[in-house]
């Protein structure tokens, strides 16, 4: 990256007693970018962002945000605007006073926090709310006020902590694509903190991939997803068939199957038992052609049915009767009349394939 960061974190360490929730994190972040925090519970991501915001004391470590050192900085002293999964709008305050609370705090002429309110609420979709209670709001209406309510100082940084988890399936969806249009429009850089793999890829810059206190990967979602550096990235990103194989001179012996590593792409100088990883869209369903090389043919098992596409299981005997889960669209498996216990024959891409 070009830019200076915004944000630098250098060899974070956060310990709980015996229990280490951070080790040597060090990330920089630059102006205007949404970067997401991924992982499952427990790994460290609400943990790091409560450290940025000075809500939790880091072991040691050091911050810098815009230049300037933050790392024993009261969060009064921070400039940043934080939404909590929980909303954590004053209930006994009516939206527009929700929304102004912050500047109210800083002594802002009422004038100027009356206009604030309104662009603020225009901005996040919401105008003529201001009498409001959260109580009269939905989730998804309550979500964009407290986004709002961060918003109303104009922060450098706006944080994000696991915002759209409390939220039904559709408004989620509806949500995250309108937090990432604002969050362009405004170019205020931003962390989100999230569990959901599909929230992370379509909204973020970069994600930071993070498992028992410690970063995986930092890449785009494109990186993540295509490349990922380790058998954790790989398995929790996206969906990933897993196949054991052995490797020996060059060559990855996968059931009756041969795949040289230059077909591969891939440079290991390991021999032995190897995992191998897949995405089910890399599996082709394709007629075999004479001189075509990794094909087999599979035997459906179950069709999970998701709309448009489906998740079909299969067996293939060739890569000994290992199971593999292909995409397949409901109007292929109609026009085919595929049903369980259909052979269908496959060709796997060896060029994304991943050895672990």
């Amino acid at each position: 990256m070009s830019a200076s960061p915004y944000l630098s974190l250098s060899h974070l360490h956060k310990a709980f007693g015996n229990f280490v929730a951070l080790q040597d994190i060090n990330l920089d972040i630059v102006p205007g970018e949404l970067v997401c925090f991924l992982g499952p519970s427990g790994c460290g991501k609400t943990t790091l962002l409560r450290i940025i915001a000075g809500l939790e004391v880091q072991t040691h470590g050091v911050i810098h945000q815009a230049g300037r050192d933050i790392t024993t900085a009261h969060p009064a002293e921070r400039d940043y605007g934080i939404v909590f999964q929980s909303y954590a709008l004053f209930p006994n305050l009516s939206v527009a006073d929700n929304v102004a609370y912050g500047l109210v705090n800083r002594k802002v002429s009422r004038d100027l926090v009356q206009q604030r309110v309104q662009e603020l609420l225009k901005l996040v979709g919401l105008p003529g709310s201001d009498h409001k209670y959260p109580s009269q709001l939905s989730g998804g209406q309550q979500q964009r006020i407290a986004l709002a309510r961060a918003l109303a100082t104009s922060p450098g940084l706006l944080l994000l902590d696991e915002p759209l988890s409390a939220l039904d399936a559709l408004e989620r969806v509806r949500l995250r694509g309108e937090i990432r249009t604002l969050q362009q429009s405004l170019g205020v850089t931003t962390i989100m903190v999230t569990h959901d793999q599909e929230e992370a890829l379509s909204m973020a810059d970069r994600i930071v991939v993070m498992n028992h206190g410690c970063i995986e990967q930092v890449g785009t979602p494109t990186e993540i997803y295509r490349e990922p550096a380790s058998a954790f990235v790989a398995d929790f990103v996206g969906q990933m068939n897993v196949l054991k194989g052995k490797l020996s001179h060059g060559t990855l012996q996968l059931g009756d199957m041969q795949i040289s590593l230059k077909d591969m792409q891939s440079h290991s100088h390991a021999s032995g038992e190897v995992k191998v990883y897949l995405r089910p869209e890399d599996v082709l369903a394709r007629p075999i052609l004479p001189g075509d090389a990794c094909v087999f043919q599979a035997i459906i098992q179950e069709i999970e049915f998701l709309g448009a596409f489906c998740h079909v299981h299969v067996m293939a005997p060739a890569l000994a009767n290992q199971a593999l889960t292909v995409y397949l669209s409901l109007n292929f498996l109609a026009e085919q009349q595929l049903k369980a216990g259909s052979t269908l024959p496959f060709k796997l891409m060896p060029e994304r394939i991943k050895l672990f």
